[in-house]
């Protein structure tokens, strides 16, 4: 297959430098592929459009929203992307797009510009200014569609092999993250990029590479018993798309965080709707189903992974480094709204969908590793966590870290709270 560059990498590209350069590119694009002339287009500075870009557009009196994801080698793909039919067919509520490209290198979504806020700006409002009646109806919300994600994977869960998993596009936000994207070498892809042989500033230390990656990690006087780099070890083995169909597969939308999220009020009780199922699939690993939306929906908040600025004027972060171990202080935690969620997902999503994997024989011993481990990813390879290399800051960047080994690792002893929800959806404890 002949590999073009990519279109909207490059627009992306031109957004970060030239805004009205990338309209036009944009403009170009939406003309070669849906015959649409695009006016008055207005590209978003989106905090939480890491590695996508989304704004709005108009033709003639229609008002568009348009979203595209871009991932490193992406115009090598054959429309693995955006099989939005998918989800509608299975019965989950989903925005469809009135235009959808899957070309490899030129993949985009057309909607209908909608005024409804995504439920992620419902929420940051919610962790900045609490309200226990707006808290409640949010819950709802969110229970509401955990309840059709859980009926929708019991409905689609089947057995898998191999290559079934191993052609489904969710490998591209955690497996392919670890490796080099041609030759498939280890460590690669982000991780090399990011990482390996880089160096590390918190407020009150600096590592190199060697170092923080064999630190021993206490926070907050939990120590913790793997390393990050025995974390992105263990990650690259037991995530590797071969290694995933033990646990059966399911429809899914697969990257379900709440900026892929409407929030429809409508003047009864509000509701919930996806859109921008890029890594949708029918053969989804069922325990990497919902990762994404556990870990983006929750211990990325508050602030410190979308808004790392305004996360070190709140929050306090400080190191110590001494017989290679890596001593975090930091007053950091879940606010109410992002706890209440974990609970609800636990209880409506995570516990019955581990009870039917264990009646069916589809519970991988290893579950809580699996979970685990590809929570860790989530965070560290969705962006940049080094202070300085992207937006991230000294004090951002220790959070970062801390709540990357505290959703990767067990504690050597006690609890935190990912102990605590692991526990609440363990099928075998009462």
């Amino acid at each position: 297959m002949t590999v073009t560059q990519s279109r909207t990498a490059e627009i992306r590209r031109l957004a970060a430098e030239d805004r009205d350069a990338a309209a036009r590119a944009l403009a170009e694009l939406l003309r070669d592929l849906f015959g649409l002339e695009a006016e008055r287009i207005e590209i978003n500075r989106d905090r939480y459009s890491l590695n996508s870009l989304n704004g709005f557009f108009r033709t003639g009196d229609e008002a568009f929203f348009f979203k595209f994801h871009q991932e490193e080698g992406e115009e090598a793909m054959s429309g693995e992307y955006y099989r939005a039919d998918i989800l509608a067919k299975a019965g989950l509520p989903v925005d469809n797009p009135v235009h959808m490209s899957a070309l490899p290198g030129e993949q985009i979504l057309i909607y209908r510009r909608r005024t409804d806020p995504r439920f992620s700006d419902v929420l940051r409002r919610l962790d900045l200014a609490p309200d226990e009646a707006a808290e409640a109806r949010a819950l709802a919300a969110e229970r509401k569609l955990n309840e059709a994600l859980l009926e929708v994977c019991r409905k689609t869960l089947h057995p898998v092999d191999a290559a079934e998993v191993a052609a489904e596009p969710i490998h591209r936000l955690f497996y392919e993250r670890l490796i080099d994207p041609k030759s498939g070498a280890l460590p690669g892809g982000r991780f090399a990029d990011f990482y390996v042989g880089r160096s590390f500033r918190f407020p009150g230390v600096e590592l190199d590479w060697e170092a923080f990656s064999r630190a021993a990690v206490v926070i907050n006087g939990v120590r913790y018993r793997r390393t990050i780099g025995e974390l992105f070890a263990a990650a690259a083995e037991r995530l590797r798309p071969d290694r995933l169909a033990d646990a059966g597969g399911v429809t899914a939308h697969g990257d379900a965080h709440n900026a892929n999220v409407w929030y429809v009020e409508g003047g009864g009780a509000p509701s919930l709707a996806f859109f921008d199922p890029a890594f949708a699939g029918s053969h989804v690993p069922t325990l990497l189903a919902e990762i994404k939306a556990t870990f983006h929906n929750i211990f990325a908040h508050p602030l410190w992974l979308y808004d790392p600025a305004e996360a070190a004027t709140r929050y306090r972060a400080d190191a110590t480094f001494a017989d290679g171990v890596l001593d975090i202080v930091t007053d950091w935690q879940p606010s109410r709204i992002r706890l209440g969620l974990l609970e609800v997902k636990a209880g409506t999503f995570w516990r019955p969908l581990l009870a039917t994997l264990s009646e069916r024989g589809l519970l991988s011993p290893d579950w809580r590793e699996v979970i685990r481990l590809a929570l860790f990813l989530c965070p560290t390879l969705v962006m940049n966590l080094r202070a300085g290399a992207s937006s991230h800051n000294p004090v951002s960047s220790l959070i970062a870290f801390s709540v990357a080994v505290m959703v990767g690792s067990e504690p050597v002893a006690g609890e935190d709270v990912v102990t605590r929800f692991l526990d609440m959806v363990d099928p075998e404890r009462g």
